[in-house]
């Protein structure tokens, strides 16, 4: 199946996303803020990359600017909170590939993964 990157500062959604991927066949690696995210994707080039928005040392949309600025065909698809409209549209304007609002079904995760992919 594919590589995933989880990038979010919550422990227990990277566990809880990662259980459900590692469930689904799919291998996944964890960065717990944006800065690192950047780092880990240039390293282990995964085929997708979950990004959390609001994030401390570097945010998702900064994150999400240089992994498409190192790699332009990077899929990244964005996990918001309810009430980051503009900040969805700005990613979505930068190259994000969809976006899942939190807290989220399992299904639509897998669902924008699948969406990336194809």
């Amino acid at each position: 199946m594919a590589k995933i990157l989880i990038v979010d500062d919550a422990e227990f959604l990277r566990l809880r996303i990662s259980k459900m991927l590692i469930g689904g066949g799919h291998e996944v690696i964890e960065a717990d803020n944006g800065a690192k995210g950047v780092s880990i994707y240039k390293s282990a080039k995964p085929d997708v990359v979950l990004m959390d928005i609001t994030m401390p040392e570097m945010d998702g949309l900064a994150a999400l600017k240089e992994i498409r600025a190192a790699d332009p065909n990077a899929r990244v698809v964005m996990l918001t909170a309810l009430g980051q409209e503009s900040v969805v549209i700005e990613a979505v304007k930068n190259g994000a590939k969809d976006f899942v609002v939190k807290p989220f079904q399992p299904e639509r995760v897998l669902a924008a993964i699948d969406k990336a992919l194809a």
